[in-house]
């Protein structure tokens, strides 16, 4: 009887030690847990016109409107990354909060358009501004004007002065591409 007690007791244990193993515990966190932006709402406000805002809201790559640039007029430019949850979006604190593993590209392309980074943007601890707050210079548009915006995740190096100090569409060496949207500008 002693014999088939010990029997069961091992069995009941290499059961409990298996059952352990399969458990979710094994998986491995992702070090890098982040929510998927999944809307990007971009504003342009006219610091001629106090009153020409225009919003487009980028959802799934896909935008509401376009925008309708001036030429000669220069343009605020604020870009608000959101995520979803549950029924709703709304702003994510992750790219200010991991400022120096984010960065912002801007290639306008048939539009001759200047940008500058703001005073009042978020500055990354090399000293390069993220890209969340700038000011655009329209000397020309086309019907088919386009302005594709990145937000690259992780970049290895950065230049905010890419093509120049006057001019600082921004450039990256590495990193992904957490957003990758483009607007019509007109």
């Amino acid at each position: 009887m002693k014999k088939l007690f010990n029997i069961t007791l091992l069995l009941l244990a290499t059961v409990f030690i298996l059952s352990c193993r399969n458990g979710d515990d094994d998986i491995p966190e992702d070090i890098h847990e982040h929510d998927e932006i999944g809307k990007v709402v971009l504003t342009l406000t006219n610091k001629a016109d106090a009153a020409d805002i225009q919003t487009v809201n980028v959802i799934g790559g896909v935008a509401d409107a376009h925008l309708h640039l001036h030429q000669g007029d220069t343009y605020t430019a604020v870009l608000d990354f959101q995520i979803k949850h549950d029924d709703h979006y709304h702003s994510s604190d992750e790219i200010v909060e991991e400022k120096d593993h984010h960065f912002i590209t801007f290639a306008p392309a048939n539009a001759d358009i200047v940008v500058l980074r703001a005073a009042n943007d978020i500055v990354r601890t090399d000293g390069n501004k993220i890209g969340l707050k700038t000011e655009w210079t329209i000397n020309s548009t086309q019907s088919t004007g386009k302005m594709n915006i990145k937000l690259i995740h992780a970049p290895t190096s950065v230049n905010q002065n890419y093509p120049s100090a006057t001019n600082q569409l921004g450039q990256t060496q590495g990193g992904e591409s957490d957003v990758d949207i483009t607007v019509d500008t007109h």
